[in-house]
């Protein structure tokens, strides 16, 4: 079957192959938080990116490859809270954005935008968007052979920007960051692969921007 990217707590994973990375999507906890389960298929080296909640089902997911790396999007308890266990059962480095560090149980090394991240042989990169969080960070990997996939934590969803808790300074920040960062660089076919819900492109979400700027949220 085909990806689709539509899962729920509790139940089966949804995974997709793209030249070099297998991506497995899955959530976890009582607000369906999603997290992502990267592979390089070179190496098998593996990348979690958010271990957000339920370690027994994030280990279980991990398996018996081993896991190199836990990236956390942002500082939000709802995307931390099985952080510490997942690092103290694998090993794991755990990356974080810089600002939001002092609020992230483990943060080995920070991360700053532009920086790259590495799983086996594959690289992404870290996109710094500033308004959910001070520190929220995406990441991009550009598949060689295929379409951009971009990991936003809770920064883009489908139909607007994360929340900004009707803070205008917070909200013009985040919408400026995901303009010019991600819609003003990246194409249409982009997937993106948000924190919680169902994924979404750039295409389908580029003719809603006036309107998300004219809202206010």
């Amino acid at each position: 079957m085909s990806y689709t990217g539509e899962v729920q707590a509790g139940g089966p994973g949804d995974t997709r192959e793209t030249t070099d990375l297998v991506i497995t999507k899955a959530s976890v906890g009582e607000i369906d938080n999603n997290v992502y389960l990267l592979r390089c298929r070179t190496t098998g080296e593996q990348l979690l990116i958010d271990a957000a909640a339920e370690p027994r089902t994030l280990l279980d997911l991990v398996g018996d490859g081993g896991l190199a790396t836990v990236f956390t999007t942002h500082r939000h308890w709802d995307h931390h809270r099985a952080l510490a266990e997942v690092v103290a059962a694998t090993g794991a480095r755990s990356l974080v954005g810089r600002e939001d560090a002092p609020g992230v149980p483990v943060s080995d090394v920070l991360v700053d935008d532009g920086d790259t991240v590495r799983v086996g042989a594959v690289s992404l990169t870290a996109i710094h968007l500033v308004g959910h969080s001070p520190g929220s960070t995406a990441l991009l990997y550009r598949d060689p052979k295929g379409h951009p996939h971009l990991f936003t934590g809770d920064s883009l969803f489908p139909g607007g920007i994360g929340n900004t808790e009707k803070d205008p300074a917070r909200f013009a920040s985040l919408l400026h960051d995901v303009e010019t960062k991600i819609f003003d660089r990246l194409t249409d076919d982009t997937w993106v692969y948000p924190g919680h819900g169902k994924d979404t492109t750039l295409g389908a979400e580029r003719p809603s921007l006036p309107q998300w700027r004219d809202r206010g949220w």
